[in-house]
C-alpha cells in the first residue's frame, strides 16, 4: 500500500528541487533521509519533510517503516507569481517568483 505526502506551493524553483528528488528516488527510507540530510541544497530540507510526514503517515497504519522506500519522488511546476523589478531609466523588469508542488510516494519493499 503506497503512503503519500506533499507540499504544495513549495517556495523553490521546480529545476532546483527535480535535482534533489531525482537522487533519492528508488532507495530505502532510511538511506534517502541520509542524503537528504546531508545535501547542502535549500530543497532538500523540503523534500526531507514531505518524507518524513509520509512516514508518520505509514506509521500511523501500522506499516513496517524499515521496509519502506521511495517509490516515487514527483516536482511538478506550481503556480508563478509575477513581480516588477525596476531598473535604470523609470523601466521595470518581470521577476517571475516560481513555486512548485513537491510529492513523496513510500511503499513496502520486500
Amino acid at each position: 500500500m503506497p503512503y503519500i505526502a506533499r507540499h504544495r506551493f513549495a517556495r523553490i524553483s521546480p529545476t532546483k528541487a527535480q535535482e534533489v528528488a531525482r537522487s533519492i528516488r528508488g532507495r530505502w527510507v532510511d538511506e534517502a533521509l541520509q542524503l537528504l540530510r546531508f545535501s547542502p541544497k535549500r530543497a532538500a530540507r523540503m523534500i526531507e519533510k514531505v518524507v518524513q510526514s509520509a512516514m508518520a503517515g505509514a506509521e500511523e497504519q501500522a506499516a513496517d517503516v524499515t521496509s519502506l522506500y521511495v517509490a516515487e519522488a514527483r516536482v511538478d511546476t506550481g503556480p508563478t507569481m509575477k513581480r516588477w523589478e525596476f531598473v535604470a531609466r523609470g523601466m521595470v523588469h518581470p521577476r517571475r517568483k516560481r513555486t512548485c508542488h513537491i510529492t513523496v510516494v513510500l511503499d513496502e519493499g520486500e
